[in-house]
């Protein structure tokens, strides 16, 4: 896909690289100058794999006006649609600066946009990322925060209570106590557009016998917070639920760690990048409304450089990922030319 999409941007007088970011890892980073402000388009080149899917991955047929296979919505469609708004705005003005990115690894540690943001050495005024939001101008999305809950106990015969410490009982025990927490958050003064932060627990594992009292159990958990929420706050919260606990419990042994962390994000609704972009899909005859996303993306690591980004694509999220992934052609089309139009109204 690097190597497709950087043909493509030279062809069209764009001045192209590829840079690996990891081995097998490539960002293609394209400019071409206009006038005025600088208008990042971006968009990722990884999917999630293919296990389960109950259509050709990479077939991308198209049936009843659907392209069909793994990444169509998430997010080859979007990336067509900016590659397309590119091509136009390359071969006629007026056009503002231009900056396509196209980067690696968005779909686990996003060291692609983290690398494009660390070379970049020119000013971006403005960027949009076309991930699937069904042709939604999204401002905002939470963050994540990975929690590790590692749980000690003694391992011993199943006969021996008096001896043997249950680590998974515990972690049982922990996760209870944090239903008063997860009531908290919904408690909480609501985000216009995202409502509440949120948690869950992802994985579970410990013992080694029905027979053996466990000595260890493991407990990792995704909490989901708001813009502006700090990850500190976060580990915090869950540490005093975890010491409370632990003065009740006194042979509770456990440790809390932050394994990774993504910040959340938003942009103004009346500034220019969303309210420009309302009127671009406006005056395409397409009203696209403001909504919050719900899946975290490389947004945010645009908006804590100081770079305003909001996401806008064809394809919707809840095809993202699927068995059966699929997106619908038009909208690809309806995106380019609504990008297209909100590029030239920065001139």
């Amino acid at each position: 896909m690097a190597e497709v999409t950087a043909e493509l941007l030279s062809e069209w007088g764009f001045d192209t690289t590829v840079h690996e970011v990891e081995t097998g890892r490539p960002n293609v980073i394209a400019r071409l100058a206009g006038e005025g402000p600088t208008l990042l388009l971006n968009g990722h080149l990884d999917t999630v794999g293919v296990d389960g899917m109950t259509v050709d991955p990479f077939a991308a047929t198209v049936e009843n006006g659907r392209l069909v296979g793994r990444g169509s919505c998430d997010m080859k469609g979007g990336v067509a649609a900016l590659l397309a708004a590119a091509r136009r705005l390359a071969e006629t003005g007026p056009r503002p600066n231009l900056i396509v990115a196209l980067t690696a690894d968005e779909e686990y540690a996003s060291i692609g946009m983290a690398d494009f943001v660390a070379q970049l050495d020119t000013a971006v005024d403005l960027a949009l990322v076309c991930e699937p939001t069904s042709l939604r101008v999204m401002p905002a999305h939470k963050g994540f925060v990975w929690l590790e809950v590692d749980f000690r106990g003694r391992a011993a015969h199943g006969s021996r209570p008096d001896i043997g410490i249950d680590a998974i009982r515990h972690a049982g025990l922990y996760l209870a106590a944090l239903d008063r927490y997860s009531e908290e958050l919904r408690q909480r003064p609501a985000h216009p557009l995202l409502q509440h932060g949120s948690f869950h627990a992802g994985t579970i594992s410990g013992g080694s016998a029905e027979s053996v009292y466990p000595d260890r159990c493991t407990l990792l958990i995704e909490r989901r917070p708001m813009p502006r929420e700090r990850s500190e706050d976060v580990v915090s919260d869950f540490s005093s639920v975890l010491e409370a606990l632990s003065s009740r419990e006194p042979s509770l042994d456990a440790t809390l760690r932050k394994t990774l962390e993504r910040p959340g994000s938003e942009v103004a609704i009346d500034g220019r990048l969303v309210q420009g972009l309302l009127a671009a899909a406006a005056d395409e005859g397409t009203p696209a409304g403001v909504e919050g996303m719900t899946a975290w993306v490389d947004a945010a690591l645009l908006n804590e450089a100081g770079i305003p980004a909001v996401c806008y694509g064809p394809g919707s999220i809840e095809q993202a990922h699927t068995v059966d992934e699929w997106i619908d052609v038009e909208e690809i089309r309806v995106c380019a030319r609504v990008l297209e139009r909100f590029a030239r109204s920065l001139v």
